[in-house]
């Protein structure tokens, strides 16, 4: 990969008829390519996406409480969490646990 001396920007090849060029998409600066051949090439790694599960009491403490009545025992402080399980447009959803019964509710926004 080669920039561009005047701008900084990537140059881009371009073959024109016998010659090959590295032309500059912003300032149009060309500069001839050796007859050498040249070889275009990328490489693609993926990332693996960590997967975060919780058990029945694990980060629980981590996760910030709220006063909201439990639906199951009436207890007035729950954990919650937020998370957008429908499309991007739409509101998140927010999921509630009971601090003393461990019951889990949700709410859409």
């Amino acid at each position: 990969m080669e920039f561009c001396e005047k701008c900084g920007h990537v140059l881009i090849v371009e073959k024109k008829k016998k010659h090959a060029y590295l032309i500059c998409k912003k300032c149009g600066r060309k500069k001839k390519i050796a007859k050498e051949k040249i070889m275009i090439s990328e490489k693609v790694v993926e990332g693996k996406k960590p997967i975060v599960i919780m058990g029945k009491e694990e980060g629980l403490a981590e996760l910030p409480k709220t006063k909201i009545m439990c639906p199951r025992c009436e207890n007035n402080e729950a954990y919650w969490w937020m998370q957008q399980t429908r499309a991007a447009d739409e509101p998140p959803t927010l999921f509630y646990k009971c601090t003393k019964c461990g019951y889990s509710w949700r709410t859409y926004g």
